[in-house]
């Protein structure tokens, strides 16, 4: 195979997979949320797998990375339609914190132009009083941040599983003809 084949577009397309799943497992960590750390987490191990098979010739590496960006797939538009709130989801429930705790998307309170403001449930401050907090004049609302960064993870899925099918079929052609003559 030559240098701009399907394979080493899949290796490019891994790798800038794999530095966008760790960008967002980053964001996922800064607000706690457990279900969307656990996904990132397989996902990242899943597109290290593909990324070995794709450079060692692994076809079968390659066809557990395509099943997964499936998966992969269905998990984004899962959270898309959960922060849209989409068939009874709600974004302010703590679905995606296992019901742990009341942590929240890092960029409801830390997006572009949000100005947070902490305020004292009671007038004397102490170690162990809650603060309610409020966030004014955010450019973009958090939810589509998190609508943005899902869209653009299926984006890169879908175009991985292409090219992941097209090269376990270029393996498997090499294969063939190695084996006929």
């Amino acid at each position: 195979m030559g240098c701009c084949s399907g394979r080493c577009t899949l290796i490019f397309l891994c790798t800038f997979q794999l530095l966008a799943a760790l960008e967002r497992q980053v964001f996922d960590f800064l607000g706690y949320q457990w279900a969307p750390i656990l996904a990132n987490f397989f996902h990242i191990i899943v597109v290290i797998l593909g990324l070995f098979g794709t450079i060692q010739y692994r076809p079968r590496y390659i066809v557990v990375y395509a099943v997964w960006t499936a998966l992969w797939v269905t998990w984004n538009v899962f959270v898309i339609c959960f922060y849209l709130e989409v068939g009874g989801l709600s974004k302010e429930s703590n679905l995606l914190t296992f019901n742990v705790s009341a942590h929240h998307s890092w960029w409801s309170e830390h997006g572009p132009g949000c100005v947070r403001q902490e305020m004292q449930a009671t007038g004397v401050k102490s170690l162990d009083s809650q603060s309610f907090i409020s966030v004014m004049g955010c450019i973009v609302e958090f939810q589509y941040i998190e609508v943005l960064h899902s869209s653009f993870q299926i984006l890169i899925a879908l175009v991985g599983f292409v090219y992941a099918c097209y090269v376990v079929s270029a393996f498997t052609e090499e294969e063939d003809s190695c084996l006929r003559k």
